[in-house]
């Protein structure tokens, strides 16, 4: 964003690149401008876009109004359950009917190393 609050692309970082990203309660986030903000009150300049889908000026956006509202894209993120005690028990229970070697809760919770009865007490 320049001086005069007109947003442009740049092929270098400068300092008009900065944006301070902000997060609302309702997930809703603004981009404010880290250098420029109005000069009597001290209001930063946002970026947003007007119904049209045109970017405004900055100096002419508001925080609280829907124009400088974006919502983030989420991410996808790989859920891992991480298993239970009881998971565990029925995991050296069960007999799939194929000979398995049966490793006991403590020797799954240790990473599959067995412990004599001295080393567990």
């Amino acid at each position: 964003m320049n001086s005069e609050g007109y947003l442009y692309t740049s092929e270098h970082f400068t300092p008009e690149c900065k944006f301070k990203e902000s997060v609302f309660e309702n997930y809703y986030v603004t981009y404010s401008s880290m250098i420029y903000r109005q000069q009597q009150s001290g209001r930063g300049w946002y970026l947003g876009l007007n119904k049209e889908g045109e970017i405004m000026k900055g100096n002419h956006v508001k925080k609280n109004k829907p124009a400088a509202h974006f919502l983030p894209k989420p991410l996808k993120v790989a859920m891992y359950k991480e298993p239970s005690l009881h998971d565990l028990t029925e995991f050296s229970r069960s007999g799939s009917g194929t000979p398995t070697k049966s490793r006991s809760v403590s020797g799954v919770l240790n990473g599959g190393k067995s412990m004599s009865h001295n080393e567990s007490t």
